[in-house]
């Protein structure tokens, strides 16, 4: 890794550095082997060239997010890079297929919602930024398509964040391979709530982490053929016991005891517990409580999570009352007893624990304290009882206790893994590994040891992965890698696990002698290996021995290795425990068979590890592995915080650098061709020109520059260690000279510049100064001759003007003497004038005064004499007018009274213009008598109008001044007997109303019992024609027994069950399928029916004929509208065709039909197609229509403030109004014109009509979707091609003027834009409202915009100069589309695209470190997130001019709020949902159209010429 290539003067390199591992710096000078670096910090350090690595000064500032692209791969570039990223926001990135994740300590929801699991669904492995659902889905996917089991290795220290990574993992997994939830709880359920159900019984806060696992974990997910998943298994490995019974500052003890002592009063009481401060497993650390965690909340979810996964409440109440035992257990002491070294408990509190822990166990308490304070030894002669002091018998107590708490955690695995259950027809798997990294503390005991052998495997599988990986790439690019060394660890892994004589057999046969301890146990060590490389034996101590692992050495401490090491039960607990009444603690300590226990005496937890290992390599090695490396940036566990040491380690500790070195073994450089040409083509310019052909410029290149050992592959350049450094040296050198010889070209061209310049200033100074002094002496001269023109005109001016104020003056005292006189002449005659005026009005008023006098005194007179007269006359008509008033009263009275009865005799001539012939004969006698009635009425009226013209007449004559007669005699009792007859009349015309209505009383009575009598009969053919339709559907496919079986169904069954019922009315005509409510009145061409008694043959025939002619309606129309039957005056034919059939049918009055259902059956069956566009726009059309017509059209039964549509306008007169009773009809010529003006009518609809309307809004809805996610699918793939400029290679631009990319940058817009116009053109072609075309369009641009923009937050090399004028073209042409397409269609689908506008024309500014975060946010991009704009900005590249992205103050002002905003889920989130609702309303539709436009629509023609749809034609 160490470079071997000479540095130069400004070169840049990395050196080691005490603070923080790793500084860079650059060259300042070069002595020999030794260089002076002038570091960033400020401090100059000499130290050897070896020593000291090249830097990348062009990498990019946030970092790669592949590692294998950097220039250089060796520590101080890899530490550097994840540092960019993590200061950036980026927590992941991969080496190769290996992910690292550096813990944020924070939470990132945005990260891992549902709508990021959908973006990393499919995508190609590195096409987006790294994260754990890449490699979840890259393993599904080699799992699905090769039909290989992989497996996911999470490894890394505590607190490195590896069990949320595994969350994640299995999250990804089981939405990938989940099932439609059915009955019960999923697989998928039950996997992903196992994790908080072992996190609270095998999880612990420790020194580095407050969820620390302390158990490895192995998770089996199984698969069927169809990816789905269907089974799973869950193995775990060496639990730490000890932690059970011994706790250390500032750790706690498992999470389960403290959420027990948190749990609900109740059950707190159940079990009888109390503060954690009280009890001795919890109260040896003072850390209770975690920041940010609610332990109730957390024993809440933990026995909701129970539940999912199976353990029923039984099985969680003997849970936790084993683990309350365990903490009673802790809190027993011991003092010395009545013998010699004899134990009991050591006060009455340690007895009550004694005796809760018994009743919790369900055992003897006796029995319990014996095997706590005694043990049995058998012999071959006798059973001996041995006391045990108070410290065995805590030892004792504490034994139980870890014994208790490892075997209930292993049952809690069984019962996870039995309640999951295994598919064992399952083929495929995916394993995720979350296992403890590699640990190295100030003391290490047995655990430590097993935790880094697990280490040691799991390395060398990882050596020999990436081994493999490097051969797959060198085959793929078909290199020579032959020559490549492997470094392997099998040494160190025989130093541990050989047998006979590696370290865990020594400790077996240790444990197996009773008198052994562990210093006979390190004595033995030393002797063994005291001559291996890997061995070593601290100098300061007689029991620790240091092993040289992989990551580092490690020094053991033996103390405590043989006590954990031994797997065994004291033979009295597990007596005790075996036979407790308690089902569930019996389960956990089964009988030991006598057999097995003699045959098995000694078990080692050390071997019992090893197998489980060993098992555990076997099932990776069927695998293909993938690799998460996580990494804890500090020890702090706080946010924002990178300690490069820290990290360093933990590097070297995960096997990142080992891999690293295993890749400087081969090829640690690959660069594709284009990027090399790109910047090692001016080593060799002329390699460069005219050439097409990359791959030969590289060979050439290579050649010109003198490299031995490269690899030319397919695509990409391999570069042997120190190579690259070689080259960027070169570089540095040509493009140093080149930068004098730019210099010394640039200041040669200032200076002669200047030169102009200063000339050019001389010559100009020059001619200014010769022109002022000519202008001095010209302006003297001008000076000169002004003055004496000045003098001559003022003098002049002096002249004149005496001569003119004299001239004025006399012509002024002329005109005031002239005018005075004028004026008195004037005033004189105005007085004249004034006198005579006023003398002839004076005279003029005093006659016209004795005039006014002598004719107001005659009008008087006349007046009164007038009035004299006339009020003789006015009381003789007043006399003959009360008479005549009264006649006239009665007669309006009797009005009333006849055109009530004959409005109720045309309401009852309505309703029973279908009864019978008698009802129908009395009818007409009434109406015989009403016109008789009328004639007589009409007699009246005459006399009545002669009358009224006789007095008019009378009235009319007045006498004016003459007396005249005042009563006519003749005339007054030719009016008086004329009265008398009327009156007589009128009395006789009431005695006939009386009659009348009685007979009208009689007749509604009867009328009423026969309704009800046709209502039953009508309730009964319902029934009966519900049985002859089922017996139509069974017998349509049996064309040779279809009438036979058909006159049996209508012979037998209809007449058999009716005929059992007394006679009734039959019921008018049943339209097309449905049942009448309330007779047909309205345009009925026949006459009333006649009354036929049911049962009758011809009755059977008639109700047959009806059905089967409702059918062929129905299915004439179906089989109609089905075909493509076109539009009339830009609306739908077929729509409109169904609504005025049904209208005409009355169906959507029916309370019982089968029509809508047929329809409905049939758009679901003509949308079936749902790829074709033409025709989903066509029945779009058809159904939106319809649909408007059945919202004008329809209101809900029983609506108040309405009238009938169909009463007609009572006529004013008398006459009329009775005409137009008896001798009109509903379907007159006037009804009929208005019918066909209103096309809408508005009808009471019943429960069919309604829900048909709401089924016919749901397939508007379904259509606008299918139509909408059609186009949708057509874009996607554009847009993907879209969001990135094609590539170029700068060096065959320069050099040739040539373009790598084929595609023009236009090509993929203009086929978006075609798209659009065809589906634009489609919607206008089939008149598809313009406000369904408008959402379309606005959530089609919504979701480019979604595209788009997620697509730029998503992938670096998006997020460039030269992208962003890309894209910009693009939307440009979008802008264009939505102008000319106008706001009729387009309506704000440009105003969708904001977020992805803003964007790019945030990318296409220049000098963006010169923006202010102000500006950015209020000016450039208003509407984008803090979230969206930091990403934009740490992503940032400039391909072409290589300019800087915004200045580090707006990325820390960015970062502070995002750290204040991280806790909010939605406002953390970067990435934009698509909205795939539907964004219309019925009444928003419907409000879009008018009646009118339905006015001049025909329906269709084959109907037309169908006798039964003659009604069409009105």
């Amino acid at each position: 890794m160490v470079a071997t290539t000479s540095l130069v003067v400004g070169s840049f390199v990395w050196v080691e550095d005490s603070d923080v591992a790793w500084i860079d710096g650059a060259v300042v000078e070069v002595n020999g082997e030794d260089i002076k670096v002038l570091c960033t910090s400020g401090k100059t350090v000499v130290v050897k060239a070896a020593n000291a690595y090249p830097k990348d000064a062009e990498a990019p500032q946030c970092g790669v997010d592949d590692m294998t692209k950097l220039a250089y791969l060796h520590e101080p570039g890899v530490l550097q890079n994840l540092r960019s990223r993590y200061d950036m926001g980026e927590i992941y990135t991969y080496t190769g297929n290996i992910l690292i994740a550096v813990n944020p300590f924070r939470k990132l929801p945005h990260l891992y919602d549902s709508h990021m699991m959908a973006q990393y669904k499919g995508a190609a492995f590195g096409e987006l930024s790294p994260h754990p659902f890449a490699v979840a889905d890259v393993a599904y996917r080699l799992m699905i398509n090769e039909g290989i089991s992989q497996s996911i290795l999470v490894s890394g220290e505590s607190g490195a964040g590896k069990t949320e990574s595994t969350k994640l993992l299995m999250r990804y997994l089981a939405y990938m391979g989940g099932r439609a939830a059915a009955e019960g709880r999923t697989v998928e359920q039950q996997v992903l709530e196992s994790n908080p159900v072992l996190e609270a019984f095998g999880n612990a806060k420790t020194v580095r982490n407050n969820n620390s696992s302390r158990f490895g974990k192995f998770v089996e997910i199984q698969f069927d053929r169809r990816g789905r998943i269907s089974g799973a298994a869950i193995r775990t490995y060496l639990l730490e016991r000890s932690r059970v019974c011994q706790v250390s500052e500032p750790e706690r003890n498992y999470h389960c005891f403290y959420m027990l002592c948190a749990a609900p009063l109740e059950d707190i009481q159940q079990y009888k517990l109390g503060n954690p401060r009280t009890f001795h497993y919890l109260n040896q650390s003072n850390c209770y409580e975690l920041d940010g965690v609610d332990d109730c909340k957390e024993y809440i979810a933990t026995r909701k999570a129970m539940d999912v996964v199976g353990i029923g409440s039984d099985e969680q109440d003997a849970i936790f009352r084993v683990v309350a035992a365990i903490l009673h257990l802790g809190n027993i002491e011991f003092a010395k007893g009545k013998e010699i070294d004899s134990s009991v408990p050591k006060d009455e509190k340690s007895c009550f624990h004694l005796r809760t822990a018994a009743e919790l166990f369900m055992c003897d308490e006796k029995l319990l304290e014996d095997s706590l304070c005694k043990r049995v030894i058998v012999t071959r002669d006798e059973t001996i009882t041995k006391w045990l002091d108070p410290e065995a018998a805590a030892l004792s107590r504490d034994a139980l206790a870890k014994i208790v708490y490892s075997r209930l955690f292993d049952w809690i695995v069984d019962k996870i893994n039995s309640s999951i259950g295994q598919d064992p027809d399952s083929k495929f798997l995916i394993g995720v590994l979350d296992i403890y990294g590699f640990e190295s503390f100030k003391t290490n005991s047995f655990e430590q040891f097993c935790i880094n052998l697990t280490n040691e495997k799991l390395q060398q599988h990882f050596n020999q992965h990436v081994f493999k990986m490097e051969q797959e790439e060198y085959t793929k690019e078909e290199i020579n890698w032959s020559y490549i060394e492997f470094v392997d660890n099998q040494d160190v892994l025989d130093l541990i696990e050989k047998k006979p004589g590696g370290i865990i057999a020594l400790l077996d046969e240790a444990c197996m002698f009773p008198r052994s301890t562990h210093e006979t146990f390190a004595q033995k060590l030393y002797q063994t290996f005291k001559n291996h490389k890997r061995f070593n034996k601290p100098k300061l101590s007689r029991s620790d021995f240091t092993i040289c692992h992989y990551a580092g050495d490690v020094t053991y401490q033996t103390e405590l290795f043989l006590d954990k090491n031994k797997d065994y039960v004291v033979a009295e607990h597990q007596a005790l425990l075996s036979a407790s009444k308690c089902s569930f603690v019996s389960g956990l300590f089964p009988p030991v068979a006598e057999e097995s226990s003699k045959s098995s005496k000694f078990s080692s937890i050390g071997s019992r590890f090893k197998q489980q290992l060993q098992a555990l390599l076997e099932t990776l090695s069927s695998t293909e592995p993938h690799y998460i490396r996580c990494v804890k940036p500090n020890n702090l566990l706080k946010p924002s915080i990178f300690e490069n040491k820290n990290v360093l380690q933990q590097l070297r500790c995960g096997g990142v650098m080992e891999a690293i070195r295993i890749s400087c073994a081969g090829y640690p450089t690959r660069k594709p061709f284009d990027e090399f040409v790109d910047r090692f083509g001016l080593l060799a310019p002329d390699v460069l020109d005219g050439s097409s052909d990359e791959v030969a410029a590289c060979k050439k290149l290579l050649e010109n520059v003198g490299l031995q050992g490269y690899q030319i592959g397919k695509t990409k350049v391999f570069l042997r260690a120190g190579q690259m450094a070689e080259l960027d040296t070169r570089r540095t050198e040509i493009l140093g000279k080149s930068a004098s010889i730019i210099q010394r070209k640039i200041r040669s061209y200032l200076a002669r510049k200047n030169f102009i310049v200063l000339l050019r200033s001389a010559l100009q100074i020059q001619s200014v100064c010769r022109g002022q002094l000519a202008r001095k002496v010209y302006e003297g001269m001008r000076r000169e001759a002004a003055s004496l023109r000045i003098q001559r005109d003022l003098r002049m001016h002096h002249a004149r003007k005496a001569y003119k104020d004299l001239c004025s003056s006399a012509v002024s005292i002329q005109t005031g003497m002239r005018g005075m006189a004028a004026r008195n002449e004037l005033r004189f005659r105005r007085q004249t004038r004034a006198a005579i005026i006023i003398q002839s009005q004076c005279r003029k008023y005093l006659a016209q005064l004795h005039f006014l006098h002598l004719k107001s005194a005659a009008i008087a007179t006349q007046c009164a004499w007038r009035g004299r007269l006339a009020r003789k006359e006015l009381r003789k008509l007043k006399m003959a007018a009360r008479e005549t008033g009264a006649l006239q009263a009665a007669k309006n009275k009797l009005e009333k009274q006849v055109e009530e009865l004959t409005w109720r005799l045309q309401l009852e001539k309505r309703m029973r213009v279908d009864m019978e012939e008698a009802k129908t004969q009395e009818n007409a006698k009434l109406q015989s008598a009403l016109l008789d009635m009328q004639l007589q009425f009409k007699e009246t009226k005459e006399l009545l109008a002669r009358e009224h013209e006789a007095a008019k007449r009378a009235a009319e004559v007045v006498p004016v001044i003459q007396e005249v007669q005042a009563v006519d005699h003749v005339m007054f009792e030719k009016l008086t007997s004329e009265n008398e007859k009327l009156k007589a009349m009128v009395s006789s015309l009431e005695k006939k109303i009386d009659e009348t209505e009685k007979k009208f009383e009689e007749t509604n009575k009867i009328s009423e019992e026969r309704l009800k009598q046709a209502l039953e009969a009508e309730s009964k053919i319902v029934q009966l024609k519900t049985v002859m339709h089922r017996l139509e559907e069974k017998l349509s496919d049996m064309e040779s027994e279809t009438q036979v079986l058909r006159q049996q169904a209508m012979l037998k069954s209809p007449v058999n069950k009716v005929s059992q019922y007394p006679p009734i009315p039959v019921i008018p005509n049943l339209e097309n399928g449905h049942h009448m409510d309330e007779p047909n009145t309205s345009n009925e061409p026949k006459s009333v029916t006649p009354v036929k008694k049911v049962g009758t043959q011809s009755d059977g025939k008639l109700r047959r004929s009806n059905l089967e002619r409702q059918h062929e309606n129905v299915e004439a129309l179906i089989n109609c509208v089905t075909k493509d039957i076109g539009f009339s005056h830009g609306k739908p034919v077929a729509a409109f065709t169904i609504y005025k059939c049904l209208l005409h049918w009355k169906s959507f009055e029916a309370e019982r039909t089968n029509v809508f259902d047929c329809l409905i059956q049939m758009i679901g069956f003509a949308i079936e197609n749902e790829e074709n566009n033409v025709h989903m726009a066509y029945w779009l059309s058809n159904t939106s229509s319809l649909l408007f017509l059945l919202q004008k059209s329809l209101k809900a039964a029983g609506s108040s403030g309405t009238t009938p549509s169909r009463k007609p306008t009572p006529p004013t007169s008398l006459f009329g109004r009775m005409t137009m009773g008896f001798r009109s009809s509903p379907s007159s010529n006037n009804l009929a014109a208005a019918a066909v003006l209103a096309v809408v009518c508005q009808v009471e609809a019943k429960y069919p009509a309604l829900l048909f309307k709401q089924q016919l809004a749901a397939y508007v809805e379904k259509i606008y979707g299918i139509i909408r996610d059609n186009l949708k699918k057509e874009l996607s793939s554009l847009l993907s091609l879209c969001i990135q400029a094609p590539r170029t290679s700068k060096g065959n631009v320069l050099r040739s003027g040539r373009s790598i990319g084929k595609d023009s940058p236009s090509t993929h817009w203009q086929s978006i834009i075609d798209n659009l116009n065809t589906l634009l053109s489609t919607l206008k072609e089939n008149f598809v409202p313009p406000v369904l075309i408008q959402k379309i369009f606005t959530q089609t641009f919504s979701y480019i915009n979604v595209q788009l923009f997620n697509s730029l937050l998503l992938r670096r090399e998006c997020c460039t100069f030269s992208n962003g004028e890309y894209v910009k073209s693009g939307l440009a042409e979008l802008e264009l589309w939505c102008c000319q397409a106008k706001e009729e269609y387009a309506g704000s689908s440009w105003d969708e695209l904001k977020h992805i506008r803003q964007a790019v024309g945030f990318l296409v500014i220049h000098q963006k470190y010169r923006i202010s975060y102000d500006e950015i946010t209020n000016d450039l991009c208003p509407i984008l997130s803090v979230q969206q704009l930091y990403r934009i900005c740490t992503l940032y590249w400039d391909d072409n001019y290589n300019t800087r992205s915004v200045s580090s103050d707006v990325i820390s002002s960015m970062r502070v709020l995002m750290t204040e905003d991280s806790n909010d889920a939605v406002g953390s989130s970067f990435l934009l949902d698509d909205n795939s609702s539907i964004p219309f309303s019925v009444d928003e539709l419907s409000n879009s159209l008018q009646d009118r436009e339905f006015l001049e629509v025909k329906p269709a023609e084959e109907l037309l010429e169908n006798p039964a749809f003659q009604f069409l034609h009105e």
